[in-house]
């Protein structure tokens, strides 16, 4: 059969406002018994003509991005902004120009001066604060000047108190005639203020834009006393709508509409015929010179013109005006889809076929694969703890009138947002498909390609309007698809689309969008379930692994609407035409006060604003498909018909799967999407036997599991995310590539879809807290156990499970386990130096060598087999698997462990030996020469105590000893023997275990793909400031990494700074490639760019040490230098050192020439709150309360017990810094409060009023701080702190 092209090309013109220009041309070949390729490559043209007006014209990205596969050609893509704003006329015929923003809290005063006498006639009492915590929508003018001109809030229930919110749909069909207002497409208008000369013009532009913002919105309504008028600016915006006869509402209020049509109507969609050419012919002619060499000078007549029944053309108009065009093709060959992407959930897009194979064959004796054969993804395999399974309509609803069914097909209820939400507890993506089944599709395609598409921005919102006639000429295709390459900003029609999930592997460089005809349908309704709906439910979610709890719960509503232990539950069903596609079920958030002191919830809300029972907690939440987006429908819905403002969702780690398994279960929910994930806040350590009565309440202070917090509120249901489908790779699970990706999911206004990690081990945090093998290492405290629940980064990260072993810089893919390809747009290196196999020197220690013959061929890697009791410790895996061999060879029987290296992590390790149980005697610790002046704890007083501990123990210690030989017995996988030679005699030990701790730098096989890949390596992968390698779409950080030689700066890396912060930069600089919302960095000070970025957050490390005392160092970023050396400089400041190390109770605290604190120590029997500690790193010591001071005067002899005082509680706080910040201000500005009236002789000043309030806003953290006079209560400050 002849071969059918099948070419997409993209074109957004905006000719008002701002102005994108996105052209993408794609060329995909079905094949049809063919061998043949597709076209070859298309030229890439920019554009150099724009706009006659002098509008200002900005480049976002002329970069060029090219994603090839077997059959497909390059991508071009090319974006241009113009800026435009709305001019608007006053009564008296003055102009200003105007545009739209969201409002924001900075606008409530300029907002409350607007207010005129109508204002409180019309709308009644206004607080404004409190409405725009609870509205839906709010918009403001500005002029140029960036002045407030004009306002108005919008929320989805009636502005004055006539009916109950959750009912006022009935109430409008009952009162009044003609009345088509549905929740989906009405909202009410409850607040308007402007500038008394320009509220017409504002009213009008603010409603137009009102109705662009919302597509769905069709009517906007106005409730007003019966006795009042509208105020001049607002009367040419509504009409009133007429009472059903005999209804009283008119007596009391007088409701006004402003429908659609008026300002923004949907478009008129038909047939292209060739007379439209020219009216189209001013979008291309700007893009004159790229189309003609891409494609021909008359190559949109081509299109019009060759119309057939499998190649069709439409147009939109406004008016008489053709404003968007749009090219289809029916002939698709999906078989490149099933290669490429999941499409498991709308039936491959084909024709259902009984020969279909849809799930795989089953095997008995291996039960578990029962529940992988519902899997239709290797991404659903690896993200999802949840299965992804289907639901089958049997019976077609039809809509009358329109040529659209609800799902004749299998299709899948999309339990995990269409598996975009990669799930918590989730099982690790294996390098290996060999496993994984795919579906497999022998009906016809079932979909409707776009080939090209352009419409003029003005009406970009409307572009779903071309779909109601699109599926019109195709009534035999269910789906429409569009194809896009990952770098193309999302636009408004794919909005509407549902991006189908690509295998990992993929290739392609393209995401697919998808959308079923029966998402056209407006008869989505959201209501209370009832007992009548519970068999529709059953057979929703027969499939869903939680589907009893689900059911559970819906009985729970319908019996009792509440929980046995008094909880409220409701549950809500999304219905269409009478069929159940959607399930919900929420409870009041019992747990608000937790919440509000354990996240950072008022980055979201203001919580005062909120009430208690208006806190909502979501517990399943399931959607089918094809209403995906409808999503925030359901949610608003949810909110106003359970009178709640906040939603929550929570995700456990994995290590509390039995969580899900009780009947407070959550169902993996595809709301995930378009909730915000919530920060967590750092904790304060309280001393609560200290702190007695003042201590915090038990819901601040309780310990309870840890989980990642999700939320939405009526603010952020109109807020849309920016989606990213850029592939980010992030290879290594360092503490800096945790970070990274770390950064990139807390954004709240952007949504990466295609985040990947490759790492050997996955992400860390899996095991339980508190594991014995944790002790093996030193710790970085940069994240924990509960950081890494609080993150849940399985949720929105791919995760790959091998070795980087390649990188192929020109097709841009990582090579993993030299098997399996990962596609990258951009790829960040962060693997870190690993401890590798020491290889032994090979000398004859017969010959008795020292260590002057060997050093020359020392330290070298060892290439051959590793034996089974060798033991490289570098992560949590690591560990875990090197204690259960202990466990099972070691620990009941004899033997010798020989633990080999000069790094903190011997101490850490032989400490965890002894805590097994092993006996001193048998643990041989052997040091080789050290490589610095510099030893790893660079403190002779805690040396001395580890030494003392070592002795005590009995473990034998060896120093400059460089491994010789280990020999082999019986058995050719273990060492039995090694030997080492010193400075003056060799030595053999036994061996049982050997731990090597010798030999730290960048892996072998990590080091041969970059080298392989033409990466600049010197000793390390060298980058410049900016993060860069010498390819523009890699990235590297972390101890991996070396400034190049131009810098000057040999002896700094990342290695000196903290890991956190080098991450959190590192997303930093990348964010500023996909925020649309960032200004760009300006550029630095000529000479600046020489010089290195020094970074300021401290560097830490902790463990256990031998005699089981717990070791802290918090030290600034520097060239390590002797302690000894540091003390003798001139500049060094002063030292504050109470207790002994060998006493463990030791603490050490420098403080530098400037008064801050420069580093702690810290070497304790007795655990202490490190998070605590880490909180005085950087603090001036007049802030811990006259710490010089109070040394000089003998006050302080043990700092352990000074800093659990309840006055330094507030140091501890999260938020001390934003105290710490604006005090600061006041004092740059000169604005120092006036001193307070004459007091007391008896009584102390009050603080400076920030203070005061700092305490206030966080009395639930520091109850321990007596409130000022006039704030307190009975009883003073008996016991507290005071300042």
């Amino acid at each position: 059969m002849q071969e059918a092209l099948l070419s997409t090309l993209f074109l957004h013109v905006h000719c008002e406002h701002t102005v994108h220009v996105c052209v993408q041309a794609v060329t995909l070949c079905t094949e049809r018994g063919s061998q043949e390729t597709g076209t070859e490559v298309h030229l890439i043209a920019l554009l150099h003509s724009c706009y006659k007006n002098p509008f200002k014209v900005t480049a976002l990205n002329n970069g060029l991005q090219q994603g090839r596969s077997a059959r497909t050609s390059n991508v071009f893509f090319l974006c241009v902004t113009v800026y435009k704003m709305t001019t608007i006329t006053s009564s008296r015929g003055h102009t200003e120009v105007v545009s739209a923003r969201r409002t924001d809290l900075r606008d409530v005063s300029d907002i409350i001066s607007l207010f005129s006498h109508f204002t409180e006639d019309v709308f009644g009492r206004i607080d404004v604060m409190h409405l725009l915590e609870k509205s839906n929508l709010s918009l403001t003018l500005c002029n140029e000047k960036n002045e407030v001109i004009a306002h108005a809030v919008f929320l989805d229930y009636p502005n004055w108190n006539i009916t109950d919110q959750s009912d006022w749909e009935s109430f409008l069909h009952k009162n009044y005639l003609n009345n088509k207002c549905t929740p989906l497409n009405t909202l009410f208008m409850h607040l308007f203020v402007a500038k008394e000369e320009y509220a017409a013009g504002c009213s009008q532009e603010i409603i137009r834009r009102v109705f662009i913002e919302i597509p769905e919105l069709q009517f906007i309504l106005l409730f007003i006393p019966a006795d009042e008028n509208l105020e001049p600016g607002l009367e040419s915006a509504f009409e009133k709508m007429i009472t059903a006869p005999g209804s009283a509402v008119d007596t009391n209020f007088t409701l006004l509409m402003s429908p659609r049509h008026r300002y923004h109507p949907q478009l008129h969609v038909r047939k292209a015929r060739l007379e439209d050419y020219n009216d189209l012919m001013p979008i291309w002619t700007r893009q004159s010179e790229t189309l003609k060499e891409t494609y021909s000078e008359y190559f949109l007549a081509d299109i019009i013109e060759h119309q057939d029944e499998e190649n069709q053309a439409v147009v939109c108009e406004a008016g008489d005006t053709v404003v968007g065009f749009m090219s289809l093709c029916s002939q698709v060959d999906v078989s490149l889809f099933h290669a490429c992407f999941d499409l498991g959930p709308f039936h491959g897009l084909c024709k259902p076929h009984p020969e279909d194979v849809l799930k795989a064959p089953q095997e008995p004796s291996i039960p578990e694969d029962e529940d992988k054969s519902k899997q239709t993804s290797q991404e659903a395999e690896s993200i999802s703890s949840q299965n992804v399974e289907r639901i089958s309509d049997q019976d077609a609803a039809v809509q009358k009138g329109e040529l659209t069914t609800i799902s004749h097909t299998e299709l899948l209820l999309d339990d995990i947002t269409h598996k975009d939400f990669k799930a918590s507890a989730a099982p690790l993506l294996e390098t290996e498909e060999k496993d994984t089944f795919r579906p497999v599709y022998r009906g016809a395609s079932n979909a409707v390609c776009i080939r090209l598409f352009c419409i003029d921005e003005k009406y970009e919102t409307r572009s779903l309007d071309f779909l109601h006639y699109v599926f019109k000429l195709f009534p035999d295709k269910d789906f429409c698809i569009i194809l896009v390459p990952h770098h193309v900003p999302e636009f408004c029609l794919i909005r509407s689309f549902v991006r189908v999930v690509p295998y990992f592997t993929t290739q392609l460089g393209h995401e697919l969008y998808v959308f079923h005809r029966a998402g056209l349908l407006k008869s989505f309704t959201v209501r209370r379930a009832t007992t009548n709906d519970i068999p529709g439910v059953k057979m929703l979610i027969k499939t869903l692994s939680l589907n009893e709890s689900i059911l559970n719960d819906l009985k729970i509503f319908t019996s009792a609407r509440r929980d046995p232990d008094g909880t409220p539950v409701q549950a809500f069903i999304a219905e269409v035409l009478d069929q159940i596609v959607g399930i919900s079920v929420i409870r009041d958030e019992m747990d608000i006060e937790y919440i509000r002191t354990h996240y950072n919830i008022e980055d979201f809300i203001h919580f005062n604003y909120h009430e208690q029972e208006e806190h909502g907690h979501l517990n399943h939440f399931a959607l089918n498909p094809i209403f995906h987006h409808y999503t925030k429908h359901f949610l608003k819905e949810i909110l106003r018909l359970a009178h709640k403002s906040c939603l929550y969702y929570p995700i456990y780690p994995q290590y509390t799967e039995a969580k899900f398994q009780n009947p407070r279960a959550h169902s993996l929910t595809s709301a995930l999407h378009y909730m915000v994930p919530v920060r967590p806040r750092r904790q304060i350590v309280y001393p609560l036997e200290e702190l007695g009565i003042n201590a915090p309440s038990e819901q601040v202070s309780k310990d309870q599991p840890s989980y990642s917090l999700n939320h939405i509120n009526r603010k952020l249901i109109t807020e849309s995310k920016t989606s990213i489908n850029s592939r980010i790779v992030v290879v290594g699970a360092s503490d800096v590539g945790i970070s990274f990706l770390e950064t990139l999911v807390f954004c709240p206004h952007l949504k990466f879809n295609n985040l990947t990690l490759i790492s050997i081990h996955g992400l860390p945090g899996k095991d339980l807290p508190a594991s014995k093998h944790r002790r093996f290492l030193i710790n970085s405290h940069c994240f924990n156990d509960e950081d890494y629940a609080q993150m849940s980064l399985c949720s929105w990260v791919n995760v790959v499970v091998g070795k980087m072993t390649g990188i192929n810089r020109t097709a841009k893919y990582v090579v993993i386990s030299k098997q399996r390809k990962v596609p990258y747009d951009y790829l960040v290196l962060c693997t870190g130096q690993k401890y590798q196999v020491l290889s032994p020197t090979g000398a004859d220690i017969s010959k008795l060598p020292t260590n002057r013959d060997v050093l020359s061929e020392w330290p070298q890697r060892y290439t051959g087999k590793v034996p089974s009791n060798h033991f490289n410790l570098n992560d949590d895996q690591d560990c875990l698997q090197a204690l259960h061999w202990l466990e099972e060879n070691i620990v009941n029987s004899e033997g010798n462990i020989i633990v080999y290296g000069n790094t903190i992590d011997i101490y850490t390790t032989v400490e965890t030996l002894l805590s097994l149980g092993i006996n001193g005697s048998r643990i041989h610790l052997v040091q080789p020469p050290l490589t610095s002046d510099v030893t790893c704890l660079n403190n002779s007083e805690i040396e001395s105590a580890v030494q003392e501990a070592l002795s005590e123990a009995g473990v034998s210690v060896y120093y400059d000893s460089i491994l010789a030989q280990w020999s082999k017995g019986d058995d050719p996988d273990l060492i039995t023997c090694a030997a080492f030679t010193t400075n003056t005699e060799p030595f053999k030990l036994q061996c049982s275990a050997f731990f090597s701790f010798a030999y730290r730098t960048v892996d072998y096989e990590t080091f041969k793909a970059i080298n392989d890949a033409c990466l600049v390596f010197d000793g390390r992968l060298v980058i410049d400031t900016e993060f860069h390698t010498n390819d523009v779409s890699i990235r590297a950080a972390g101890s991996l990494t070396k400034y190049s030689r131009k810098y000057y700066a040999d002896e700094w890396t990342h290695s000196n700074f903290n890991s956190k912060e080098i991450g959190f930069e590192l997303a930093t600089s990348m964010l500023n490639l996909f925020d649309p919302t960032l200004k760009p960095f300006s550029k630095p000070p000529e000479g600046m760019d020489s010089l290195i970025p020094m970074y300021k957050g401290c560097k830490i490390k902790g463990g256990v040490l031998p005699r089981g005392c717990n070791y802290l160092h918090i030290s600034k970023p520097e060239i390590p230098i002797q302690l000894d050396i540091e003390l003798a400089l001139s500049d060094h400041g002063m030292e504050i050192i109470t207790g002994k190390a060998r006493h463990g109770n030791y603490f050490r605290m420098h403080i530098n020439k400037y008064s801050m604190v420069d580093s702690i120590t810290c070497f304790s029997k007795t655990p202490f709150p490190v998070s605590n500690y880490i909180c005085l790193y950087g603090q001036h010591e007049r802030l811990l309360n006259d710490l010089h001071y109070r040394w000089n005067e003998g006050q302080i002899t043990d700092l352990y017990s000074y800093f659990r005082e309840p006055w330094s509680m507030a140091i501890y706080h999260d938020q001390f810094i934003d105290l710490k910040k604006e005090l600061r201000q006041i004092l740059l500005s000169e604005q120092v409060p006036e001193p307070p009236p004459e007091r007391l002789a008896d009584e102390r000043p009050l603080p400076p009023e920030p203070v005061l309030r700092y305490l206030r806003r966080h009395r639930p953290h520091l109850p321990m701080y007596a409130p000022a006079a006039g704030e307190r209560g009975a009883g003073g400050a008996a016991g507290r702190a005071r300042l």
